[in-house]
C-alpha cells in the first residue's frame, strides 16, 4: 500500500506569500494615496477657477456701469474718475452705478466708488487681490468704504483700455490727465493669473490664466474708420 505524500506549506513558501501580500498592499496604498492627493489638488484647482470667475463677474458688472459726470465745473458737486495705473500688478479705481443698497432707508444710491489693487500675501505665494467699495462718492476716490479680498495666490493682474478715439489699446487711463480727459475707455481687457498646484507634482505650483473683455455702457462709441 502506497502512502500519500503529506501536503503542506513550507516556511519559504509562506515567506514568499507574505512578501507578495506586503508588496501588493504597498502598491494599493500608494495608488490610494496618489488618488487622494490628486483629488485634493483637483478640488483646489476647481476652487481657484471659481475664485477667478467671481473676480471676473464682479469686475464685469462694475466696469460695465462705470460712469463720469458730464458737468465738472458746477460748485458743490462730487468728482467722478476712471484711473488705471500700469503697475505690477495693475491698479484701478473708478466710479460706477453698480452699488446695491442692502438696508432700507440707508443714505445710499446706485453710485459708488470702486478700487481694485493687490498686496503681497504674507502667508502664501503671490499677491492678494483686494476690492474696495464705498457707498457714497466723495473727493477721496481711493479711500473709505468696505475692503474685502477677491482672490488669493494672484500671480498677475493686467488691464488694458480701448481708446474710442484711436481704436487702440492703452496700458494706462486717467480721466484727470491730458491724454484721456474726462472720458471713459470703450472697453477694458482683464488678464488675471492665479497660482494653483500642479496635478502631476502637488509640491509645485502652476500658473492658471483667465481673460475677459468688458464693454462700458456709458463710454463713447469707437471711431469709425474711413
Amino acid at each position: 500500500m502506497i502512502r500519500r505524500a503529506r501536503q503542506g506549506v513550507t516556511i519559504m513558501e509562506a515567506m514568499v506569500a507574505i512578501a507578495v501580500i506586503v508588496v501588493m498592499s504597498g502598491i494599493a496604498l500608494s495608488l490610494m494615496t496618489n488618488a487622494v492627493r490628486t483629488r485634493e489638488v483637483l478640488a483646489e484647482r476647481d476652487e481657484t477657477t471659481r475664485a477667478a470667475r467671481v473676480v471676473m463677474s464682479t469686475l464685469r458688472r462694475e466696469l460695465q456701469l462705470a460712469f463720469l459726470r458730464v458737468d465738472t465745473t458746477s460748485a458743490q458737486t462730487y468728482s467722478t474718475i476712471f484711473v488705471g495705473e500700469d503697475d505690477s500688478p495693475d491698479v484701478i479705481w473708478f466710479t460706477s452705478l453698480a452699488h446695491e443698497r442692502l438696508y432700507r432707508d440707508s443714505r445710499e444710491c446706485d453710485q459708488t466708488e470702486i478700487s481694485v489693487w493687490t498686496e503681497h500675501d504674507p502667508d502664501g505665494p503671490g499677491f492678494i487681490l483686494f476690492h474696495r467699495e464705498a457707498p457714497r462718492i466723495d473727493h477721496e476716490p481711493d479711500e473709505d468704504g468696505t475692503i474685502l479680498p477677491l482672490a488669493y495666490g494672484v500671480r498677475s493682474f493686467e488691464l488694458r483700455y480701448l481708446d474710442p478715439t484711436t481704436n487702440e489699446w492703452r496700458d494706462e487711463w486717467d480721466t484727470r490727465g491730458t491724454d484721456t480727459p474726462n472720458r471713459l475707455p470703450r472697453a477694458v481687457q482683464i488678464g488675471l493669473t492665479l497660482l494653483g498646484r500642479d496635478v502631476d507634482d502637488p509640491d509645485r505650483t502652476v500658473e492658471m490664466p483667465f481673460f475677459t473683455t468688458v464693454q462700458l455702457e456709458y463710454a463713447d462709441p469707437l471711431k469709425k474708420e474711413i
